[in-house]
């Protein structure tokens, strides 16, 4: 009876056999196994097939082979004429249907420098428009001390959630994210806590999106009706003269604020009875905010964001034109530094302010790559180098942050104006008729359209695909979910079209838990399972989860 229970063929018989079989295959011999994805988990947008006989019957030689051996023996595994080719391989669903996988070819595998510029890109965001508001607030000595220590304090993290799934024994997590890193060991509460936070800076992003789209809207038809009309608006905005203006929107803010927008009007807010109708019809906050709604709205709602993905490419386009934008201003310009360390001057701000937790808020969101850095290394040719290009990214993004911080506060001219005048976006110290500006305005706002719809669908992907099953339910759940987005938008951008606050904030607080606790608890937690975890590591992963805690606390006192 004995007999009966044990395999038709015994692990401990030779495996020379498989051993030369296995090195001319064309899969992996874990690719071999029959594997489950539940249905709630496949996400794609072409049409579901039904399965076929052939395919079925494929399934039952397949279970037939995996049930010769035991579980652990690989003696057994299907030979090469019952497993397809790579291309023709589709996940079998209990449901009746079949979905089709890409194959993994290690030809498709991306070298280094591809991955390192990819998570450049990835990272470059709007960010990179407040950080020399950042540095102003948090003073230049500071500002670049604290953009270092939170670049390499955040390169540490991201590390530390890169490796989170290797840590985890006796488990396959090669097709594991951070939220099931989370999930875990964290169970449900791990889960849906880190969607919650991942939709913070998701659904912040795109509250900022909105924002500058209704900006650069304004901006950019502010300069075609001048240009059309021959209006000339020097005299009425506060700045420098000359070809290279730079302006100071709101002359009378407070060198010690932190919300240079709150009382918003025209840039050309002149009453004169010839432009008067123009700008009651073209109003940053009063109808631009709404115009956006005719063209976007409609774009989030279809069903695929493919089409939208072949224009990322423009996210790395209008950064290196900001580059050399910046580069050619601080030429003309010149540098305009003073030193005061401590007392604030007419024109200058000092080295230390107390208002330099808003820079670090602004610094959590624009170093922020950390639920989407296991997918970017995936991709990688040399697992091996995965820390090493992943430090190499952080130390080009910290380096492209620091030359736009650095150059745009170190040759804002003051005096005449005064350092505090430097906005959230600084490319509102620019007028509209600035040619350079108007074309990097316009560079951006496209991006910013294409990239809108492709935030939208991570959204609806990941918060419809946890409560329904299902990414795209119906018209009427899409629709409505696009509504609350979209109505978010609108309303910041009319009442708080302040980019620096709102960076600030959703970074603070997707960083909190993405960033700071939950990788720190992570490792301790995983250190803690092995035996390995000593007092001196559990001191320096509590005092990071006390940072997280403090830099959004923080930001409500500012």
């Amino acid at each position: 009876m004995e007999d009966d229970s044990r395999p038709l063929l015994s692990s401990e018989q030779t495996t020379e056999s498989y051993s030369h079989r296995g090195s001319t295959d064309s899969l992996d011999v874990k690719a071999k196994r029959p594997f489950h994805v539940e249905p709630r988990n496949i996400v794609d947008d072409d049409p579901q097939e039904r399965v076929s006989a052939e395919a079925a019957i494929l399934n039952s030689r397949v279970h037939y082979y995996s049930r010769l051996t035991g579980s652990s023996d690989r003696l057994l595994s299907p030979p090469n004429h019952v497993i397809p080719r790579p291309e023709e391989i589709y996940i079998y669903s209990p449901l009746g249907t079949a979905f089709k996988v890409t194959g993994s070819d290690p030809s498709s595998k991306n070298p280094s420098i591809i991955t390192i510029f990819a998570i450049w890109n990835t990272m470059m965001g709007t960010s990179i428009l407040s950080i020399p508001w950042g540095i102003k607030q948090a003073g230049f000595t500071l500002g670049i001390l604290i953009l270092i220590f939170v670049g390499l304090l955040m390169l540490y993290c991201c590390y530390v959630v890169l490796k989170s799934p290797k840590a985890i024994p006796y488990v396959d997590t090669c097709d594991w994210e951070f939220p099931d890193v989370c999930r875990y060991y964290f169970g449900k509460f791990g889960q849906w806590s880190s969607l919650f936070f991942s939709m913070v800076s998701l659904i912040g992003a795109m509250v900022v999106y909105w924002v500058l789209m209704s900006n650069f809207l304004f901006n950019t038809g502010q300069f075609i009706y001048n240009y059309a009309h021959n209006v000339n608006m020097s005299d009425s905005q506060f700045g420098t003269n000359g070809s290279d203006r730079v302006i100071c929107p709101y002359p009378n803010t407070d060198t010690g604020g932190n919300d240079t927008t709150t009382t918003i009007f025209s840039s050309s807010g002149n009453d004169t009875s010839n432009s008067s109708s123009f700008e009651r019809w073209w109003s940053k906050t009063n109808t631009i905010p709404f115009y956006l709604i005719i063209l976007l709205l409609p774009l989030l709602c279809f069903r695929s964001a493919s089409f939208f993905a072949r224009f990322t490419f423009l996210g790395t386009i209008s950064v290196l034109y900001l580059i050399v934008l910046v580069t050619i201003k601080a030429v003309r310009l010149g540098f305009h530094l003073e030193f005061h360390w401590i007392d604030t001057t007419e024109f200058y701000v000092p080295e230390f302010r107390l208002l330099f937790p808003q820079l670090t808020g602004v610094l959590t969101l624009a170093f922020f790559i950390h639920n989407c850095i296991i997918t970017l290394m995936k991709s990688n040719k040399n697992q091996e180098n995965n820390v090493r290009d992943l430090s190499v990214a952080y130390l080009l993004v910290g380096l492209t942050y620091l030359y736009v911080g650095v150059l745009i506060f170190a040759t804002f001219p003051s005096p005449p104006l005064f350092k505090d005048c430097i906005e959230p976006n600084f490319l509102d110290n620019f007028p509209s008729s600035d040619v350079m500006v108007f074309v990097a305005r316009t560079f951006l706002l496209f991006q910013m359209i294409t990239v809108y719809p492709l935030l939208g669908y991570l959204v609806r992907v990941q918060m419809m695909g946890q409560i329904f099953g299902n990414h795209y339910p119906s018209f009427l759940h899409v629709l409505s979910l696009n509504l609350l987005i979209v109505a978010a938008g609108v309303l910041m951008a009319k009442f708080y079209p302040n980019i620096g606050s709102i960076i600030r904030f959703s970074g603070a607080t997707c960083g909190l838990a993405l960033v700071f606790v939950f990788p720190a608890l992570v490792h301790m937690i995983s250190l803690q399972r092995q035996g390995m975890l000593h007092w001196p590591s559990a001191l320096f992963h509590s005092f990071l989860i006390v940072l997280g805690l403090a830099n959004l606390l923080a930001q409500f006192f500012m």
